[in-house]
């Protein structure tokens, strides 16, 4: 049973947030670009702006701290969408997310992100924590890959965002993702990174969405459902 049905009213709060962005909260709105084009940063040319907000959350500084910060402002822009899109396929007790806990690299072009976290029974509460390696790490990668072509778990759990066009690539970082959401979201024990795109299309299919799961509606398609997976919103049994 489907149970992410948030009030409208969180749902018209991020929009937003996201409506500069060229993604959508449900789906990639870009077209499909060769293995490794999307690798390359699309925001050289974009301008270095200061926030201290992604869509509706504080942006706070690992050790809590609060600086406005320098950051390309496509980069900012993909970030509230996908933030939306994570909201948006939380479960509908959690709040919007109050606030994110990150470091912004000193170019402006890439963020690693702690934590987000949310209100929920006047308590603040993390939906994901860097160091937290649960189900919800997993579930917050799926998003990240959903909207961005360079994403890279860091050995503290912290996850590296790397701005441009969303989509398959085929990277190491991509494919070691699939295996993993394979095996730890999906109990498939059998899952490998030779023959990952076979089992993520049985994930696709069991969730009623079969696709090649290495195409760009298939890639999109399966990030999603790992995200709602993850995150508890759909058990797709």
């Amino acid at each position: 049973m489907d149970n992410t049905g948030h009030p409208l009213d969180r749902r018209r709060l991020l929009a937003g947030a996201a409506a500069a962005s060229t993604l959508t909260l449900t789906g990639l709105a870009v077209a499909p670009t060769p293995a490794g084009a999307a690798a390359a940063p699309t925001s050289a040319g974009s301008p270095l702006v200061t926030r201290d907000r992604i869509a509706t959350a504080a942006l706070r500084a690992p050790d809590g701290s609060a600086p406005a910060v320098r950051i390309r402002a496509d980069l900012h822009d993909r970030l509230a969408a996908w933030l939306a899109f994570w909201s948006a396929n939380s479960p509908r007790a959690w709040s919007t997310p109050t606030q994110v806990a990150a470091r912004v690299a000193p170019a402006g072009d890439a963020l690693d992100l702690h934590a987000i976290r949310y209100r929920r029974d006047d308590e603040s509460r993390a939906g994901f924590a860097a160091a937290r390696r649960d189900a919800t790490h997993l579930a917050t990668l799926a998003s990240l890959h959903h909207h961005f072509p360079r994403v890279r778990i860091r050995p503290d759990g912290t996850i590296r965002i790397g701005d441009g066009l969303a989509g398959f690539t085929g990277t190491p970082e991509q494919i070691a993702f699939a295996v993993a959401a394979c095996r730890e979201l999906w109990g498939d024990a059998a899952a490998t990174a030779g023959r990952w795109a076979e089992h993520a299309g049985r994930v696709l299919a069991r969730a009623g969405r079969p696709a090649d799961a290495a195409s760009h509606a298939g890639w999109a398609a399966f990030t999603r459902t790992s995200l709602r997976r993850g995150l508890g919103t759909e058990s797709y049994e």
